[in-house]
């Protein structure tokens, strides 16, 4: 017997938004990148540094070497991904004034290194425990940081970008995997069915259909 341990777990919008106002304010624009992009967030994500966005092109660039297949990869930047980095530089900005030296990471939160001591910018390595109780605060318990990458390619998909482009953002090297991540939901049978309203209605472009009869001998 085949057994499919394959995960299938992706977020609605409603239940993305739901999870995104319950995690601390440091790992909101964390969630918010990996729903864009689709990008890894332990490996990828996490990691990312100010050296790899470049605000003047519109790219933000991963370099060989660093990602799951070693290959490197350019994301250009939606509207969204422009205002959720513009807002992140700002903060940068603010914090590195005020603490005196420059802070590599996009993403960062404030951590003392002891009790009652100067919180100073610091990487963020995990955020396991906050994502879990997020998710179940949520109602939508037991889903996986991954869930945002299988999610940002069904996004691709419904937006209508060419498969072979939209695994370019993402990073997919072999269209089976891709494939296996391009997950419907309820929702996009829901969407489906809406689409397929007036095929053979009085208004629809089978009227002629309904309304004919067969001619017998």
């Amino acid at each position: 017997m085949r057994e499919d341990n394959t995960r299938t777990g992706f977020f609605e919008w409603d239940q993305f938004e739901a999870v995104r106002r319950y995690l601390p304010e440091p790992i909101r624009p964390v969630v918010s990148f990996a729903y864009i992009t689709g990008w890894r967030v332990a490996s990828e994500i996490l990691p990312l540094q100010w050296r790899q966005i470049d605000f003047r092109s519109g790219e933000v660039r991963l370099d060989s070497g660093t990602t799951k297949n070693r290959d490197g990869r350019v994301f250009k930047m939606s509207d969204d991904l422009r205002a959720l980095l513009d807002e992140r530089r700002r903060a940068t900005t603010e914090l590195e004034r005020k603490h005196g030296h420059k802070i590599p990471w996009v993403f960062f939160r404030l951590v003392a290194d002891e009790r009652g001591g100067v919180r100073k910018p610091k990487p963020i390595r995990v955020f396991t425990k906050v994502r879990k109780r997020a998710c179940l605060e949520a109602g939508c318990p037991g889903r996986l940081a991954h869930d945002l990458r299988r999610t940002a390619v069904r996004n691709t998909v419904r937006a209508g970008i060419p498969e072979r482009v939209a695994m370019k953002l993402t990073g997919h090297k072999t269209r089976s995997v891709f494939e296996r991540y391009n997950i419907v939901s309820d929702g996009d049978l829901d969407a489906a069915a809406v689409r397929l309203n007036g095929l053979i209605t009085a208004t629809g472009p089978a009227a002629r259909l309904v309304g004919s009869s067969v001619r017998t001998k």
